[in-house]
């Protein structure tokens, strides 16, 4: 077996490589003045910057959690690769979890980003966006929050996607479940919903499944739960499907591999209305909007809902 690199090595002092010490750990940061959004002329050093200056607000839907890292080092015009397994050259202070991978005897060792010098080292690798599990250690088995994934086809409007939002909400609000938007950075929006940690992925899923379908039922000329493309046609996927164990979406403040830059921003719900669109949260304005309004997402990561009252509450209207 080889051995593990303990601390990676010290790059020349270039425009292009530089090596950080952050918390006595070596974090070599390369290519640095490579573009990864041409049109716009933003660098992969541009990038890095925005998550070591985001690094607080962003650690905390980071923390503990495996990361499936999809990896765009040549920028976006690159398809890029997802990568589940750390390998063999992560630094030894990177956090990483062992998981089985489903029915299949194979263990998967998780990266975890804990920390800021994690965090950049990830995005040194080319992962423009953070892709976090649902759960967290040591409750891998029972995700914190609750995801809505309103998923549209190129025939689908923003504002079609929106009025999807307003119906999510108006159905979480019946149930009396806190709920609590972002977009996705592309397309679409996400609705979050605090679990804390109490229920089982089933649980969760279920009670997705639900709020999916009585979403349809009063949507159902652009909206679809179908997950087959055949099926669904030029509707709006209302995915539940994103609560079953091991799925990934790009965490809130991540950055997408998109044109602009875009991050995924969480909303105020009287920001849900006419007029939004997500390419308006990009790398070079998510701090200053972060410094007017503060986190306004990080309840999805606190006191979870009575999934039980809930259910019980939908059943009654």
């Amino acid at each position: 077996m080889k051995k593990e690199n303990k601390e990676p090595p010290e790059l020349e002092k270039t425009e292009d490589n530089k090596t950080l010490i952050i918390n006595n750990h070596k974090v070599p940061l390369s290519n640095l003045s490579k573009l990864y959004w041409p049109d716009e002329k933003i660098t992969k050093g541009a990038m890095i910057e925005y998550y070591e200056t985001m690094a607080k607000v962003i650690l905390p839907y980071l923390k503990n959690r495996p990361l499936s890292l999809k990896r765009n080092p040549n920028g976006i015009l690159d398809e890029g690769f997802f990568q589940k397994d750390a390998g063999e050259h992560t630094p030894s202070w990177v956090k990483k979890v062992n998981v089985q991978s489903g029915s299949e005897d194979k263990i998967i060792h998780y990266i975890m980003c804990n920390d800021k010098a994690s965090l950049l080292y990830i995005a040194n690798l080319g992962c423009i966006e953070m892709n976090p599990w649902n759960s967290v250690l040591p409750k891998i088995d029972s995700p914190t929050y609750m995801i809505i994934d309103i998923d549209p086809s190129d025939k689908n409007t923003f504002d079609q996607v929106i009025e999807t939002a307003q119906v999510v909400k108006e159905i979480l609000d019946k149930a009396g479940a806190e709920s609590y938007c972002k977009t996705s950075g592309a397309t679409g929006l996400h609705v979050f919903v605090p679990m804390g940690g109490k229920y089982t992925y089933e649980q969760v899923k279920n009670f997705a499944y639900l709020v999916a379908q009585l979403t349809v039922e009063q949507l159902p000329v652009f909206t679809s739960i179908e997950r087959s493309l055949s099926k669904r046609g030029d509707n709006i996927y209302v995915d539940f499907l994103q609560n079953r164990k091991g799925q990934t979406l790009a965490c809130a403040y991540s950055i997408r591999p998109k044109p602009g830059a875009t991050v995924s921003a969480p909303l105020q719900w009287k920001e849900v209305k006419k007029g939004l669109h997500p390419s308006q949260f990009t790398l070079k304005n998510m701090k200053s909007r972060l410094e007017k309004a503060g986190d306004i997402f990080l309840p999805v990561l606190q006191k979870g809902i009575d999934l039980k009252k809930s259910l019980k509450l939908l059943e009654e209207k």
